[in-house]
């Protein structure tokens, strides 16, 4: 590290920040909020934990179930969003991370709708105009489950497909 800072600071006249910089396995340092894997496939490019867990916090914000805009505006807000962190972070090489973060944010707005719909009523009537099938419909609608556990259940997921959420616009960070 120090013949590496002196080349650095005497040669290339660049300032070395302390702080920043290590001598260490690329695994075990991130980059620009990218880090490197280990293992099998060592020094494949993925997203650092902290810039996944900022995305996450982003995202819960705008699809609080509490906030009371109407969906279309929720997902310009989300697609202005997702755009701009794919075309940072959309060349990583674990794709699994992107296909789980994709399902998660659908899952999220399959709780706001949900909790838009109130009623018992309210939710019959979408499952039934969605095309879920009566016995799956009464169960679901009539559930004391709370929204996120609902959310995932088959007839919330027959109603509100993938290609609801892409047909009102909201893009995909892993495309399949």
């Amino acid at each position: 590290m120090k013949s590496i800072s002196k080349f650095i600071t005497h040669n290339l006249k660049l300032k070395v920040n302390e702080s920043k910089s290590a001598v260490a396995c690329p695994q075990e340092r991130k980059f620009l909020g990218f880090s490197f894997t280990g293992g099998k496939k060592p020094n494949r490019r993925k997203i650092a934990d902290q810039s996944i867990e900022k995305f996450k916090y982003k995202i819960r914000k705008i699809t609080n179930r509490n906030y009371s805009i109407s969906l279309d505006n929720r997902v310009k807000v989300l697609k202005n969003y997702i755009n701009g962190w794919i075309a940072y972070f959309g060349f990583c090489e674990t794709t699994a991370v992107l296909r789980d973060l994709d399902s998660w944010i659908r899952r999220r707005l399959r709780c706001v709708l949900w909790k838009q719909w109130k009623t018992y009523r309210k939710r019959r009537q979408e499952l039934i105009n969605r095309g879920v099938n009566k016995e799956m419909v009464h169960t679901s609608a009539w559930s004391s489950k709370g929204p996120w556990n609902i959310a995932h259940t088959p007839a919330v997921r027959i109603a509100l497909p993938n290609k609801f959420f892409d047909s009102i616009g909201l893009p995909r960070l892993c495309p399949n």
